[in-house]
């Protein structure tokens, strides 16, 4: 892992998806997970978006991504919508600094070496397609898969431990 200059930040996600350091348990609340891609256009999005939803404000979500598109996938917006979500608040944003240090779980999805590992963070890597230029036939199973995704996450962050 390189550090990026001046920022304390490494640039690889740890090999297997997760930090075998850091169970994952929240260290704040409520707990911050930030789920990063490239465009923050898509799968970040959609991610986004339903853990925003199913968590019902017992999770503060964010997303990012390291180099932000111009406007969402109408694709994922179309079939967020037809879940009976809004996405209409939502846009491409960049990665700060801040976000990454104030996330608790750090959810990357296919950005590779472009997404900065912060240390001390609970990582998971989500290898999941790329929605962008696809047909919406093809987006939904990427959109359910990500449901999935964030709906394990959700029970693993709110079961206590014990």
């Amino acid at each position: 892992m390189v550090p990026h200059h001046g920022s304390g930040m490494t640039s690889a996600v740890p090999s297997g998806g997760t930090s075998a350091l850091h169970p994952l348990r929240p260290v704040t609340d409520p707990p911050v997970v930030l789920f990063l891609c490239v465009h923050n256009a898509g799968r970040s999005l959609a991610a986004r978006v339903l853990l925003d939803h199913y968590a019902e404000g017992r999770i503060r979500v964010e997303s990012a991504g390291s180099e932000p598109g111009g406007a969402l996938n109408p694709s994922v917006v179309s079939l967020l919508t037809e879940r009976g979500l809004d996405p209409s608040r939502e846009f491409p944003k960049p990665l700060t600094d801040a976000l990454g240090r104030e996330a608790d779980v750090i959810v990357t999805m296919g950005c590779g070496d472009a997404c900065p590992v912060y240390p001390g963070k609970r990582y998971l890597d989500w290898d999941l397609d790329d929605p962008a230029g696809l047909p919406i036939e093809e987006v939904r199973p990427i959109i359910d898969e990500i449901d999935r995704r964030v709906r394990g996450l959700l029970d693993e962050l709110l079961t206590p431990s014990g």
